[in-house]
Protein backbone atom coordinates (compact mmCIF):
# COMPACT_ATOMS: atom_id res chain seq x y z
CA UNK A 1 0.00 0.00 0.00
CA UNK A 2 2.91 2.07 0.11
CA UNK A 3 2.35 5.85 1.18
CA UNK A 4 -1.23 5.12 0.88
CA UNK A 5 -1.22 3.20 4.75
CA UNK A 6 -0.59 6.55 6.32
CA UNK A 7 -4.00 8.03 5.43
CA UNK A 8 -6.60 8.31 7.81
CA UNK A 9 -8.12 4.58 9.42
CA UNK A 10 -11.68 5.23 8.43
CA UNK A 11 -13.80 3.37 11.05
CA UNK A 12 -16.77 1.01 9.64
CA UNK A 13 -18.62 -0.09 12.58
CA UNK A 14 -18.72 1.02 15.91
CA UNK A 15 -16.33 -1.71 16.89
CA UNK A 16 -13.98 -0.07 14.74
CA UNK A 17 -14.59 3.19 16.49
CA UNK A 18 -13.59 2.13 19.76
CA UNK A 19 -10.51 0.52 18.47
CA UNK A 20 -9.63 3.92 16.62
CA UNK A 21 -10.08 5.81 20.11
CA UNK A 22 -7.89 3.28 21.87
CA UNK A 23 -5.43 3.34 18.96
CA UNK A 24 -5.53 7.50 18.98
CA UNK A 25 -5.13 6.86 23.21
CA UNK A 26 -1.92 5.28 22.59
CA UNK A 27 0.01 6.52 19.61
CA UNK A 28 -1.15 9.96 19.67
CA UNK A 29 -4.21 11.67 17.17
CA UNK A 30 -3.70 10.69 13.97
CA UNK A 31 -4.43 6.53 13.26
CA UNK A 32 -3.56 5.20 10.03
CA UNK A 33 -4.50 2.06 8.24
CA UNK A 34 -0.92 1.26 8.84
CA UNK A 35 -1.67 1.11 12.76
CA UNK A 36 -4.87 -1.20 11.57
CA UNK A 37 -3.41 -3.24 8.45
CA UNK A 38 -0.03 -4.72 9.03
CA UNK A 39 1.92 -7.26 10.93
CA UNK A 40 1.88 -4.61 14.10
CA UNK A 41 -1.54 -3.70 13.61
CA UNK A 42 -3.05 -7.07 14.17
CA UNK A 43 -1.14 -7.58 17.25
CA UNK A 44 -2.73 -3.87 18.28
CA UNK A 45 -6.03 -5.21 17.52
CA UNK A 46 -5.48 -8.00 19.27
CA UNK A 47 -4.38 -5.78 22.57
CA UNK A 48 -7.51 -3.75 21.90
CA UNK A 49 -9.33 -6.91 22.30
CA UNK A 50 -8.11 -8.15 25.04
CA UNK A 51 -8.18 -5.02 27.19
CA UNK A 52 -11.62 -4.04 26.59
CA UNK A 53 -12.64 -7.70 27.85
CA UNK A 54 -13.04 -9.81 24.57
CA UNK A 55 -12.40 -12.77 25.83
CA UNK A 56 -9.68 -14.69 27.75
CA UNK A 57 -6.07 -14.91 27.26
CA UNK A 58 -4.71 -18.40 28.42
CA UNK A 59 -1.55 -18.50 29.89
CA UNK A 60 -0.04 -20.78 27.20
CA UNK A 61 -0.93 -18.11 24.58
CA UNK A 62 0.57 -14.95 26.93
CA UNK A 63 3.67 -17.05 26.80
CA UNK A 64 3.86 -17.41 22.95
CA UNK A 65 3.32 -13.82 22.35
CA UNK A 66 6.24 -12.92 24.42
CA UNK A 67 8.27 -15.38 23.29
CA UNK A 68 7.73 -15.06 19.74
CA UNK A 69 6.26 -12.73 16.95
CA UNK A 70 3.34 -11.56 18.22
CA UNK A 71 1.15 -10.92 14.78
CA UNK A 72 2.81 -15.05 14.03
CA UNK A 73 1.25 -16.76 16.97
CA UNK A 74 -1.84 -14.33 16.65
CA UNK A 75 -2.69 -15.60 13.46
CA UNK A 76 -1.85 -19.07 13.43
CA UNK A 77 -4.05 -19.53 16.98
CA UNK A 78 -6.73 -17.88 15.11
CA UNK A 79 -6.17 -20.45 11.87
CA UNK A 80 -5.65 -23.61 14.59
CA UNK A 81 -9.19 -22.62 16.13
CA UNK A 82 -7.19 -22.44 19.72
CA UNK A 83 -8.05 -18.69 20.87
CA UNK A 84 -11.32 -17.06 19.94
CA UNK A 85 -9.78 -13.44 20.85
CA UNK A 86 -6.68 -14.63 18.41
CA UNK A 87 -9.97 -15.78 15.89
CA UNK A 88 -11.61 -12.18 16.22
CA UNK A 89 -8.49 -9.72 15.92
CA UNK A 90 -7.98 -11.73 12.26
CA UNK A 91 -11.39 -11.52 11.52
CA UNK A 92 -11.32 -7.41 12.63
CA UNK A 93 -7.86 -7.17 10.71
CA UNK A 94 -9.18 -8.79 7.52
CA UNK A 95 -12.04 -6.87 7.73
CA UNK A 96 -10.33 -3.60 7.78
CA UNK A 97 -7.76 -4.39 5.11
CA UNK A 98 -11.03 -5.48 2.66
CA UNK A 99 -12.46 -2.09 3.55
CA UNK A 100 -9.39 -0.30 2.35
CA UNK A 101 -8.14 -2.60 -0.53
CA UNK A 102 -12.01 -1.42 -1.39
CA UNK A 103 -11.26 2.16 -1.32
CA UNK A 104 -8.34 1.87 -2.83
CA UNK A 105 -10.23 -0.13 -6.12
CA UNK A 106 -12.45 2.89 -6.14
CA UNK A 107 -10.29 5.45 -6.07
CA UNK A 108 -8.07 4.11 -8.99
CA UNK A 109 -11.03 2.33 -10.75
CA UNK A 110 -8.85 -1.05 -10.44
CA UNK A 111 -11.24 -3.20 -13.36
CA UNK A 112 -7.62 -5.18 -14.16
CA UNK A 113 -8.17 -6.56 -10.30
CA UNK A 114 -6.78 -6.16 -7.03
CA UNK A 115 -3.45 -8.44 -6.30
CA UNK A 116 -2.90 -9.28 -2.23
CA UNK A 117 0.39 -10.08 -1.53
CA UNK A 118 3.07 -10.26 1.16
CA UNK A 119 3.63 -13.38 3.25
CA UNK A 120 0.23 -13.45 5.42
CA UNK A 121 -2.09 -13.59 2.77
CA UNK A 122 -2.15 -17.36 1.25
CA UNK A 123 -1.40 -18.34 5.06
CA UNK A 124 -5.10 -16.61 5.67
CA UNK A 125 -6.80 -17.44 2.53
CA UNK A 126 -9.98 -18.58 3.94
CA UNK A 127 -10.67 -15.64 5.77
CA UNK A 128 -9.84 -13.17 2.90
CA UNK A 129 -12.31 -15.23 0.64
CA UNK A 130 -15.07 -14.68 3.48
CA UNK A 131 -14.02 -11.40 5.61
CA UNK A 132 -11.55 -9.24 3.26
CA UNK A 133 -14.48 -9.45 0.42
CA UNK A 134 -17.38 -8.58 1.86
CA UNK A 135 -15.93 -5.60 3.79
CA UNK A 136 -13.89 -5.21 -0.05
CA UNK A 137 -17.90 -5.01 -1.60
CA UNK A 138 -19.48 -3.26 1.11
CA UNK A 139 -19.14 0.30 -0.12
CA UNK A 140 -23.28 0.97 -0.70
CA UNK A 141 -24.18 1.75 -4.33
CA UNK A 142 -21.03 1.36 -5.72
CA UNK A 143 -21.30 -2.55 -4.49
CA UNK A 144 -21.83 -3.33 -8.30
CA UNK A 145 -18.65 -1.61 -9.33
CA UNK A 146 -16.26 -3.47 -6.85
CA UNK A 147 -18.16 -6.79 -6.93
CA UNK A 148 -17.05 -6.42 -10.97
CA UNK A 149 -13.39 -6.19 -9.94
CA UNK A 150 -11.33 -9.37 -9.97
CA UNK A 151 -9.67 -9.85 -6.70
CA UNK A 152 -6.44 -12.39 -6.31
CA UNK A 153 -4.42 -13.56 -3.49
CA UNK A 154 -0.62 -14.31 -4.85
CA UNK A 155 0.30 -17.80 -3.64
CA UNK A 156 4.27 -16.99 -4.71
CA UNK A 157 6.11 -15.32 -2.19
CA UNK A 158 8.69 -15.12 -4.50
CA UNK A 159 6.47 -12.72 -6.90
CA UNK A 160 8.11 -9.75 -5.95
CA UNK A 161 11.88 -10.73 -6.54
CA UNK A 162 10.41 -12.59 -9.64
CA UNK A 163 9.44 -9.12 -11.31
CA UNK A 164 12.01 -7.10 -9.88
CA UNK A 165 14.57 -9.83 -11.87
CA UNK A 166 11.73 -9.58 -15.16
CA UNK A 167 12.19 -5.79 -14.71
CA UNK A 168 16.14 -5.79 -14.79
CA UNK A 169 16.47 -8.33 -17.72
CA UNK A 170 14.31 -6.27 -19.49
CA UNK A 171 15.97 -3.04 -18.54
CA UNK A 172 19.41 -5.06 -19.70
CA UNK A 173 18.31 -6.40 -22.75
CA UNK A 174 17.42 -2.66 -23.44
CA UNK A 175 21.35 -1.62 -23.16
CA UNK A 176 21.34 -0.30 -19.60
CA UNK A 177 20.04 -1.14 -15.97
CA UNK A 178 19.62 2.46 -15.28
CA UNK A 179 16.10 4.29 -13.39
CA UNK A 180 13.05 4.32 -14.62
Amino acid sequence: MGLVAHADFAPQSDREIRLLVHLRTRFGGHVSWERVVSGPGLAGIYEFLRETGRGPEPAWLRDALRAGDPPAVISLAAREGTSDLCAQALELFVSAYGAEAGNLALKVLATGGVYVGGGIAPKIAETLRRTFMNAFVAKGRLRRVLESIPVRVILNDRAALLGAARWMAHRASLGGAGGA
